[in-house]
Order: structure tokens, then sequence, then C-alpha cells
């Protein structure tokens, strides 16, 4: 999985108050500048789930594109059934083993991920695309499409392109960027290693005539087809 040993309670928390904790612990280890080298291979992370699914299935997806032509060169999926309780903010654990899983099934691992979920902009600093990149220790980006804490300031022009700071208590914690016009805003912050401004320049260079960057966009596409395959599989 990682090339280093992973605390079973970054994965798998016993209850909601120990997550909270292994979330503020796993926090302190995001590095939140440019620690990495040449980009070769992009990747996009999602997942699909439903919180009232009896079975707690969560079906995950990353794919790997090349550059500078943004095609996919590998899909890899997986499914696994949460442990954790569907509490909000501590989503990470219910989605990070399918990923992993979906991760150890990469022949070629991507130089930096595109996450569908939040970095840092986070009530404890550790949303999906943080929570992932350290237990990888993998450069990663968090692409959301809304906001779980924080808010646009200035107020975001409505014109394609343009970017505002997202602040919440005073520190800023990412930025909102409208990459279509009148298009709701992406919300990308820092996953880890990788600064903001960074996080920012890959977001718009992957980002085409869709509202969503062309990794997370093909890795929610992957991560739909893996739930419909699982569907028509036999029980």
């Amino acid at each position: 999985m990682t090339d280093h040993p992973v605390p079973a309670e970054w994965l798998h928390p016993p209850d909601p108050a120990s997550a909270r904790r292994a979330q503020t612990a796993l926090a302190e280890r995001v590095v939140r500048e440019d620690a990495f080298g040449e980009v070769r291979l992009l990747g996009g992370v999602d997942v699909s789930n439903n919180r009232f699914d009896p079975e707690q299935r969560v079906f995950a997806a990353v794919v790997v594109l090349s550059l500078p032509d943004l095609r996919v060169v590998e899909t890899a999926g997986a499914v696994a059934r949460a442990a954790m309780p569907y509490v909000p903010g501590l989503l990470g654990f219910r989605e990070i083993p399918a990923l992993l899983a979906a991760w150890e099934k990469l022949r070629t691992k991507p130089d930096l991920v595109l996450v569908d979920g939040h970095g840092i902009a986070h009530p404890r600093g550790l949303g999906i695309a943080a929570h992932l990149g350290v237990v990888l220790d993998v450069p990663a980006v968090g692409v959301a499409k809304s906001i779980l804490v924080g808010a646009p300031d200035p107020p975001l022009p409505e014109e394609a392109g343009t970017e505002t700071p997202l602040l919440w208590r005073g520190e800023r914690i990412g930025t909102a960027l409208r990459t279509r016009r009148r298009a709701n805003p992406l919300y990308v912050s820092i996953g880890h290693r990788v600064s903001l401004d960074t996080a920012v320049a890959w977001v718009r260079r992957a980002t085409g005539g869709y509202r969503l960057p062309e990794p997370t966009r093909q890795a929610h596409l992957a991560a739909n087809a893996v739930r419909v395959a699982e569907a028509g599989s036999p029980r």
C-alpha cells in the first residue's frame, strides 16, 4: 500500500471521537508546500455511494491520465463496505479504504492526484484529499464541488477563469474557482505536498470544456461504472 507504516486508526478508528483525534494528528502531517518532481502522469480520484445503502458499499475509482493530452491511460476500481457510520466531516474514513484498494490495482501510479473532495478546507484540516495524500504520501489536490467550511471573500465574479480566496476564521483555506461562466464554482485546496498556488494552477491546466477538471470528471464516470458493474454482478 505505502512504503511507510500506516497506523490502524488512520483508516479504521473504532468510533467518531477516535476518528476526530486521528484527523487532528493527520492534519499536522500535511505538507503545504510543493514537494514533488516532474509530473508525467496525472491522477483523478472519486467515489460513488449512497448513505442509505443498507450494505454501506463504497464504489471507488482512480484514473491515470497522460500529459499534456489528458488522455486516460489506466483505470482501477474497487468496492468496499464502509465500517464508519455516515458522519459529516468524517467521510474520509468511509471512503479511503476503497480508494486504497483501487490504488493498489494500478500498474502505474500517477505523479500527482486531483481528488473529488476537500483537502485542508475542512473543520479539522483533513478532508479526503489531505487524508489520502498523507496516507499514501503522494502530492494531492482537493477539488470540491461545494463548501464544507468558509466562504469566498470577496464574492466570485461570474466570468469563467475568475478566482477568489476561500476564507474561514480569518485564514485562507483554499480558492474558489469558476471554470465556466455562471456555473457553480469549484473549491480548490491543498491536499498534501502541493502549495495552494500550484494546486490552482494544476486544476486550471487540467480543465477543458467541462466544469470539472478532466481527472476528477473521468474518475466520477469510472466510479459510477464500478457501481453499475456491481449492481449487475451475481450475488
